[in-house]
């Protein structure tokens, strides 16, 4: 996954059913001696509109929370999508534009409170490692400049075959990335994860050996390739929002038409356009173990 040099500023056009980090705040200075345990949460992806629904999928967000011991205060911080899962996962065809007009920035949220219902109803809320101020301080840094590089959300892992040892074409760029990036950095500055198992969702797509594109301007500008312009914006005309029972159904088969029927899925990754040939079992939700991380650095005996 790609990092760049500066966020971009997000177009109007990009609207939130709800509000990205509504109660967000700057990260805190911690003071040196501060001792701050550090909580794994995670609980079923839209928990607050359908409750467990999602979690019967095993489709989970994650974050985590922190708690000083010289203030009593907690915290949580995740990361996650702007304008919500489906803007970052498909584009909207906007009329008068030959290209797929995307909305899929994902950015950090911290924010002061762990909502410890909402954690603890459907998912998880458990200590996994106690580190200093000093470390803290020290991962808000790393945070800024994660979340100043890594901009754009990306819902799908490709890879070769259900094989667990079979090739990745694309990784995901999610909310669990983050986290385990989040609790590597810990662990390269010296914190000490407790030995619990910690699994997180994966959206899986199956593919053959990916075909490169090109970008917006090679495919979509004046001296473009109008087939395969034409053959992407059809591709994804099936995924915008649905206005009736019917349309969806007819929807529902366009895609499984291109997908199953065709093998084909045209994916955007790191601003540029890949064709994926699609084989059986063409898309896995799983929720696998990936431990907690060993560091690079002795502890600091928290």
């Amino acid at each position: 996954h790609r990092r760049f040099d500066y966020r971009p500023k997000t177009d109007p056009y990009c609207q939130a059913r709800y509000t990205f980090c509504p109660t967000g705040s700057a990260i805190p200075v911690m003071k040196e001696e501060d001792v701050i345990e550090v909580y794994r949460l995670q609980a079923p992806v839209w928990e607050f509109k359908y409750g467990d629904l999602l979690g019967h999928l095993k489709i989970m967000h994650d974050a985590v929370g922190f708690k000083s011991s010289l203030t009593g205060k907690n915290y949580t911080m995740e990361w996650y999508e702007l304008f919500q899962l489906g803007n970052c996962t498909f584009p909207h065809l906007r009329p008068g534009m030959d290209a797929p007009f995307w909305c899929n920035q994902g950015a950090a949220c911290f924010y002061e409170g762990i909502e410890d219902a909402h954690w603890k109803a459907n998912g998880t809320l458990v200590l996994v490692t106690t580190i200093s101020g000093t470390m803290f301080n020290e991962m808000a840094q790393w945070v800024k400049y994660d979340n100043d590089t890594g901009i754009f959300y990306e819902t799908w892992t490709v890879q070769a075959s259900p094989d667990k040892k079979s090739t990745v074409w694309f990784d995901s760029y999610e909310c669990s990335k983050f986290i385990l990036r989040t609790y590597q950095k810990l662990a390269d500055l010296g914190a000490v994860f407790k030995k619990i198992q910690t699994n997180y969702t994966s959206i899986i797509l199956f593919s053959g050996e990916p075909i490169y594109l090109g970008n917006e301007t090679s495919i979509f500008g004046p001296q473009g390739n109008k087939t395969l312009a034409a053959a992407i914006r059809d591709f994804y005309s099936p995924f915008k929002p649905h206005q009736s029972v019917r349309e969806f159904f007819v929807d529902l088969f366009k895609i499984i038409d291109h997908v199953i029927l065709h093998h084909q899925f045209y994916l955007f990754y790191n601003l540029e356009y890949w064709f994926l040939p699609m084989k059986s079992p063409y898309l896995k939700i799983i929720y696998e173990e990936v431990p907690l991380p060993v560091g690079s650095k002795a502890s600091f005996g928290v």
